[in-house]
């Protein structure tokens, strides 16, 4: 089996563990040339390892009942998108309204800034604060999904 039908086999398969779930979402399933699967989850309210668990050992009996590998050697990996990964799905840029991001546009500029809102019409409003004190500008920026490459949480301590 190719390796995109088997992710589309295998989105399938995750799309219905979760639908009992309405808090967590498929993000994404890689395959590498080894059949090392990996799917990523999010949630509304953050992702447990618990739930991790539980839908790795579901998943893993699913993906053997339906022959996805046929008789070949697989691995599966079941985890959380994780703050290192960039934003994929309108849903993360909802999850994550308030936080520091760091945009990177199609043209390659870089834009830091505080992700203000999520707008209906694939629009991201990000906030980007210059200079200090009084001569402090605060800059709205209105950008169009189609207009950004990648998006990652910035971590703060």
């Amino acid at each position: 089996m190719s390796s995109s039908i088997a992710i589309n086999a295998i989105t399938g398969l995750v799309n219905v563990l979760l639908e009992d779930d309405p808090d967590y979402f498929l993000v994404e399933v890689k395959i590498n040339p080894t059949n090392n699967v990996k799917v990523f989850l999010d949630a509304d309210n953050g992702v447990s390892l618990d739930r991790c668990v539980k839908y790795n050992r579901a998943l893993y009996r699913q993906i053997e009942e339906n022959g996805i590998f046929g008789k070949d050697n697989f691995s599966l990996e079941v985890s959380s998108a994780g703050l290192d990964e960039p934003l994929k799905l309108k849903r993360q840029y909802v999850k994550n309204v308030g936080r520091n991001v760091e945009i990177v546009m199609q043209t390659g500029d870089k834009l830091k800034g505080k992700l203000i809102s999520v707008g209906e019409g694939s629009i991201q409003v990000v906030e980007e604060v210059k200079g200090k004190d009084k001569k402090k500008d605060v800059i709205e920026h209105t950008l169009t999904f189609d207009n950004i490459k990648s998006t990652k949480i910035q971590i703060q301590f």
